[in-house]
């Protein structure tokens, strides 16, 4: 028998996002199950109970018969303690729970003998569990939605002009963490046109801020910031010293301010003071993203636009539910693919299975029993290779396939001199017109290795392909030897074996030169926005 899974409408206060859209109930249906919403759940997300009906789903009047009827209930935000009083004994309830801020709800939850998965537990360092990383979802909506916020608070274009009416300088925008709030911040604000310096505690992401058009600011002091599950760790105070100074720095210079620091489980460090926002100009803006952890700025009020010192600070804490449409669709999607890991028999029933990592990761409850905090995944032993010496890598000796120098002086000659004396006896023994072919055969051969060896690894893919494409002049020949010129006096064309040859020649000629221009195509797509 098929499980129900239900969707009830979000209480929370402002939330406009909805666990499952349409487009996804359609799919959960595919994977066997029954889905029960409840009426108007996705209506401020601009999804109506209309299109949930089409999808399969059951439409309900009111939130108790869907959290009285349902095996499995999709949420977005931690469920209330009056919801989980309506929630089935033993049912199974996923989304976002935060366990470490909610102890009473925890306790809840375990005497209804339920299933808590937490979407927020997931140990985000397993690539597997990037398509189930609603985390990252979020974030990335958040960051692009701050600097649009930013953008409507701020008294001028971000990207410099000039006009006849004068000349407008491009607005600097810093960005204070560089996660994927930050990193999807910085590409919104460089392609507005932008001047984006950003800087986060995590080395590893400098290029990544560099790839999206901005310019990472480092701290001037010496400590690696990586924390585990793609957070950033709690620095050492004389790294926060060195930080501070050079946040009061980029502050001064910064029209917008954008802040994203959060760590897991511990109040948002304050990274902007009373002294930075004063020393900022008149008519900057600051959009503090952990609002609603405290905030990174001394003067943010959560859930407010306040204006100190004449600086506007944003501290919105529905920033992700201000694009309610596009935020549910993602979320919704990585219910799906968590879902899909349940229920990997398509029957409509899930197993939670503590042997994946991702899974076991994730459910801090199991019919009633407390699994929370999981213990750390197991990740693959780092490869002896990575923890070599920088010392630069020699070429291997020799001058095979794999030898990434060219030819000594003494072996092209050699090389030579016997591609010489072959051409020789080619030259003395063969005919004329033989002779002819193959000069133009070798020079193709020749130029051809000369202009792929001179190409970047990265792009023998596509050069292949066209290549082929080019190289199907095959076809022609093939075509002379169906329907071959008729000699003086001759009344009929040669067949037989030969034209069935040419036919299956030109075949796969044609199939390797449409796939080689396809192929590539589709390669260079991979680089064009």
């Amino acid at each position: 028998m098929s499980l129900l899974i239900g969707i009830p409408k979000e209480t929370f206060a402002g939330e406009k996002r909805v666990a499952s859209v349409p487009e996804v109930v359609v799919k959960l249906v595919k994977l066997g199950f029954a889905v029960a919403v409840e009426s108007s759940a996705g209506e401020a997300a601009n999804f109506a109970d209309d299109d949930y009906r089409a999808a399969g789903a059951e439409v309900l009047p009111g939130a108790a018969d869907v959290w009285a009827r349902a095996d499995i209930v999709f949420k977005v935000r931690p469920p209330t303690l009056d919801e989980v009083g309506m929630l089935r004994e033993g049912a199974t309830l996923i989304g976002f729970v935060w366990p470490a801020q909610h102890p009473e709800l925890m306790e809840a939850l375990q005497a209804r003998k339920a299933t808590v998965l937490a979407i927020d537990c997931l140990p985000r360092q397993l690539s597997r569990a990037q398509k189930m990383d609603a985390l990252s979802s979020m974030a990335g909506i958040s960051g692009y939605r701050a600097v649009v916020e930013a953008a409507n608070a701020f008294g001028r274009f971000f990207n410099g002009q000039i006009t006849a009416a004068g000349k407008i300088p491009p607005a600097r925008v810093f960005i204070a963490g560089a996660g994927v709030a930050g990193l999807a911040a910085s590409g919104t604000a460089a392609n507005l046109g932008a001047v984006v310096r950003a800087n986060d505690t995590r080395a590893e992401v400098a290029d990544q801020v560099v790839s999206l058009g901005g310019e990472f600011v480092k701290v001037d002091y010496d400590e690696e910031g990586s924390g585990g599950g793609g957070y950033a760790k709690v620095m050492s105070e004389g790294f926060q010293a060195a930080q501070r100074a050079m946040y009061a720095r980029e502050a001064k210079d910064a029209d917008i301010v954008i802040t994203t620091a959060l760590i897991p489980g511990k109040p948002a460090p304050k990274l902007i003071t009373a002294e930075m926002v004063q020393s900022m100009k008149p008519g900057s803006v600051i959009v503090d993203l952990a609002a609603e952890q405290g905030g990174n700025c001394e003067l943010t009020v959560p859930g407010e636009a306040v204006v100190r010192h004449g600086v506007t600070i944003i501290g919105y804490t529905d920033l992700v539910s201000r694009l309610a449409r596009q935020s549910s669709t993602l979320y919704s999607n990585n219910l799906l693919r968590l879902t899909e890991e349940l229920c990997k028999a398509k029957d409509g029933n899930i197993v939670v299975n503590f042997e994946d990592d991702a899974i076991r990761g994730l459910t801090v409850v199991k019919e009633g029993e407390l699994t929370w905090p999981a213990p750390p995944p197991k990740l693959p032993a780092a490869s002896t290779k990575s923890k070599a010496s920088n010392a630069p890598i020699t070429a291997p000796k020799g001058h095979g396939h794999g030898a990434s120098e060219p030819m000594s002086v003494k072996s092209l000659a050699i090389v030579f001199g016997v591609g010489a004396l072959l051409f020789l006896l080619v030259g003395l023994y063969a005919p004329a017109s033989f002779l002819t072919h193959f000069t133009v055969f070798v020079l193709a051969c020749f130029v051809g290795y000369m202009v792929v060896w001179n190409v970047t690894p990265s792009l023998h893919t596509p050069l292949m392909s066209v290549t082929n494409a080019i190289s199907s002049i095959i076809a022609i020949g093939a075509l002379v030897q169906i329907a071959p010129p008729l000699a003086e006096g001759a009344t009929d064309r040669p067949g037989g074996l030969i034209g069935i040859l040419a036919f299956v020649a030109i075949t796969l000629t044609a199939v390797n030169m449409f796939g080689g221009f396809a192929v590539t195509r589709r390669m260079l797509a991979m680089f064009r926005k």
